[in-house]
């Protein structure tokens, strides 16, 4: 099972991730550590990031997709994937539960202004929600509950199969062997 946790920046994809690969005993990719440096450096600097500078970045998650849907383990990705186009790119050929964290712009704006050493600013959050396509096949989930609340809504969400563009996702198996590789995917 490969779950994709998207939404705007500041939206809390990696809080919840990391808890739900916890919660499910899986490996866990942090999309934003396969930026590449010129992406960060353009975004510490305020400017959002196009669809060519966004495609490296893409590529190298659809990698990582990739090779664990082909070893047959389960993965929970966190990426943006604001747009129709970046998720059809990353679900080619994989079945993927996507999730999306959703919440208003005021709350958003409100979190990000009291996270640390990160690239992403606030600023940016606008331009965040005008590239945002909402996604038709997700599970949509409600981000002002604390974030074990969403993982537990996740979870139950996970228990019956979820359409997607490909048809319905079979239900999860909670369990595997764990595995993975790189500082990019850590091991559950």
């Amino acid at each position: 099972m490969i779950i994709v946790v998207m939404g705007v920046s500041g939206s809390g994809k990696t809080t919840v991730g990391t808890m739900l690969a916890d919660a499910i005993h899986c490996s866990f990719l942090e999309g934003d550590s396969l930026h590449t440096k010129e992406n960060i450096e353009k975004m510490s600097h305020g400017h959002p990031l196009t669809d060519s500078d966004r495609a490296p970045w893409l590529a190298a998650i659809r990698a990582h997709i990739l090779k664990f849907f082909n070893r047959g383990e389960d993965l929970v990705v966190v990426c943006s994937a604001l747009k129709q186009q970046y998720r059809d790119l990353l679900a080619e050929g994989v079945p993927i539960t996507w999730v999306y964290l959703k919440g208003s712009e005021e709350l958003i704006r409100s979190r990000m202004k009291h996270r640390l050493h990160h690239f992403m600013k606030a600023d940016m959050l606008r331009s965040q929600f005008e590239t945002l396509e909402e996604p038709s096949d997700a599970i949509v989930i409600d981000i002002s509950p604390p974030p074990s609340a969403i993982v537990t809504q996740i979870q139950a969400r996970l228990q019956r199969p979820q359409p997607t563009a490909q048809g319905n996702v079979p239900p999860p198996t909670m369990s595997r062997e764990d595995a993975g590789e790189g500082n990019a995917v850590q091991d559950k």
